[in-house]
Formats: structure tokens, sequence, C-alpha cells
């Protein structure tokens, strides 16, 4: 088992009254027990955001469905591709920004 750390925390009135209800209906047995797990999943819902790169796991998927469904990509190499964003950007750029 994990280390165990106490930590102190102060909560709104509803959501410490969510919490003593939970604990009293027998979903968690005891407060600690509930905000751990809550604790948990604001940790699991940050790891995701963190390694998505803010796009949720539906977002991602939708766009990888999308990617697959354009078929087959006009460059052949990522850096055909980097050529072609330089060349449009610099089709785009007034000429002070260059």
């Amino acid at each position: 088992m994990a280390a165990v750390e106490s930590i102190t925390v102060d909560l709104p009135s509803d959501i410490a009254e969510s919490v003593h209800q939970a604990v009293e209906a027998g979903e968690y047995a005891s407060t600690s027990e509930a905000i751990g797990d809550a604790v948990r999943l604001w940790k699991q819902h940050r790891n995701v955001h963190n390694d998505t790169h803010g796009y949720s796991i539906e977002e991602l998927r939708e766009l990888v469905r999308e990617g697959l469904e354009s078929g087959p990509s006009q460059w052949d190499s990522m850096a055909e591709i980097k050529a072609e964003a330089r060349r449009r950007w610099e089709a785009s750029a007034p000429k002070a920004d260059r």
C-alpha cells in the first residue's frame, strides 16, 4: 500500500454535504475515501488532458476518423509538408514580418 499523508481541506458547504451523503448512503466507507476517489478522478482527467494537448479522447477519435476518411495525403514526407507550410506563410505574411 502507498504511503498515506494527511491533508486538511476546506470545502464549500454543498460539496461537503454531498460527500457526507455519499458516506451515509454507503457509497464510501469514510469521507477520506470519498475525497481520495475524487482526487484520483481529477488526476486521471488532468493526465488525459495534459497528454492529449487539451483534446478529449472522443475529439481525438473524430480527428483520426476524419483523417482516415480524407484519403491519402498529397505530400509524401514531413519535409514536404513543412516546405508547403513555409511557402504558404511566406506568401501570406506582409514583407515586414519576414
